[in-house]
């Protein structure tokens, strides 16, 4: 596997990975972490065009896709119920779709974020049951609550390791 930044060339497949991950949450008992529509096209081509839209490949098959970026995060700026571990600069890993034609994708593309900062945040819903298993696995620490500005409440998850 190999992750690259995505294209706008990529997008109907983005779109249909997220089309995907959103129909597995549902299964999984996460039927309001994205809801029907989220994330929304414009959001996917703004990620795409700032290049925070990277994509997980191998032998040409798009198997994931998420935002990655290094920096300040608003969403971040309040923890509730805990602390970030970490206090100086960071990475930030949203919108993870790793729908499952393959196993490890998802594994894969956070351990990748981590290697690329050092010390990575990532959030999701309570009700996202898979992708908390898989953070813990992957030596991710339960660090509190946010309330990120498109609404809800996400646990708040980070990993640190010296590059």
């Amino acid at each position: 596997m190999e992750i690259r930044k995505a294209e706008m060339t990529d997008l109907a497949e983005i779109l249909e990975l997220y089309v995907q991950a959103r129909q597995f949450m549902k299964e999984n008992g996460n039927p309001d972490q994205w809801g029907d529509y989220y994330p929304p096209r414009e959001l996917t081509e703004e990620d795409i065009q700032t290049g925070n839209c990277y994509i997980c490949q191998e032998d040409g098959a798009l198997l994931g896709v998420f935002f990655y970026m290094k920096g300040d995060d608003p969403d971040y700026a309040e923890i509730y119920d805990g602390s970030w571990a970490g206090q100086g600069p960071y990475g930030v890993m949203h919108r993870v779709a790793c729908p499952g034609s393959r196993r490890g994708v998802a594994t894969f593309c956070v351990n990748w974020c981590v290697e690329q900062c050092g010390d990575l945040r990532i959030d999701t819903h309570r009700d996202n049951i898979p992708m908390q298993r898989m953070l813990e696995k992957n030596g991710f620490v339960r660090c509190g609550v946010i309330h990120p500005q498109f609404g809800g409440e996400r646990i708040a998850y980070e990993k640190i390791v010296t590059v």
